[in-house]
């Protein structure tokens, strides 16, 4: 008998390997933990979002995490998906389940303790746990570093609108339970939207009601090309703010600054550096 179970034992071991051997990541946050715990070697794809480090963009994309296909993952024949909440769509959970692939999916998190919990869970998934509390210890005492420097910083906070989408002159800003308003408190800010959750349409009117310091918003390809100059500050609603009329414009990376992933204590710092600069 215990030859046997040591010959089943055998047996299987490849198969346990191999099953941790093609990985695919889905989430730009889940990729950076990836690679933060030295395990990118396993990797076979990402997801669109995942442009962090450089080098992921190498890799098979497999398309936008929440507009995955089971085609376009199963291109790159993953043994071991992990998968950051809030991807699919659930139809394409569901058939990827009935290949056998077995899926992983991360917690979401939009607060320091969340971002330890999914550097935590991506360990754990690829059988990491030492190098994920240590990972995780350090990204703690960053953080706890970086609130510290919010909290020396004097004055009052700055209101800040950030804006996450404009579409035809209407803009999309954040309201609260959002990983924007989270990251502005976090840098000392305030979040100039209140009385709604989630992402959603501007009025002209509650941009004035915001009456914001500083918009913020991620880098995009329209500029701003010379300092001062902003597609956003053409908004009508936006120019006559306080933040259009000084021209206060902070502009991020938007996985850099709303991935809620390793560099999260980064993010905080340079957020807090941008909103409390001289002139800000």
């Amino acid at each position: 008998m215990s030859r046997l179970l040591l010959a089943t034992a055998l047996a299987l071991l490849p198969l346990t390997a191999a099953a941790q051997d093609r990985v695919l990541s889905i989430g730009g946050s889940v990729s950076e933990i990836v690679y933060a715990l030295g395990q990118e070697g396993r990797l076979v794809g990402r997801d669109t979002t995942s442009t962090y480090p450089a080098a992921v963009e190498a890799l098979p994309d497999v398309g936008y995490m929440r507009a995955l296909s089971p085609e376009g993952v199963l291109s790159v024949s993953p043994d071991l998906i992990l998968m950051e909440a809030g991807a699919g769509p659930a139809e394409t959970l569901a058939t990827l389940e009935g290949a056998g692939v077995k899926i992983v999916t991360i917690p979401g998190a939009d607060s320091p303790e969340g971002v330890e919990a999914k550097v935590q869970a991506v360990a754990a998934a690829l059988g990491q746990e030492a190098r994920g509390a240590e990972l995780a210890a350090r990204i703690e005492a960053e953080t706890a570093a970086a609130l510290a420097t919010v909290a020396a910083q004097p004055g009052p906070k700055p209101r800040v609108l950030f804006v996450l989408g404009n579409s035809g002159g209407r803009l999309t800003g954040a309201g609260s339970d959002t990983s924007a308003a989270a990251m502005i408190a976090l840098a000392g800010g305030v979040n100039a939207i209140e009385g709604f959750a989630g992402y959603k349409a501007l009025t002209d009117e509650a941009v004035a009601a915001a009456a914001p310091d500083i918009i913020l918003a991620m880098e995009s390809s329209e500029g701003p090309g010379m300092p001062g100059d902003d597609p956003l500050y053409a908004h009508a609603a936006l120019a006559a703010t306080p933040a259009g009329q000084a021209k206060r414009v902070v502009r991020m990376p938007g996985m850099f600054l709303l991935g809620f992933g390793p560099r999260t204590p980064e993010a905080i710092l340079a957020l807090n550096a941008a909103l409390y600069a001289k002139g800000n």
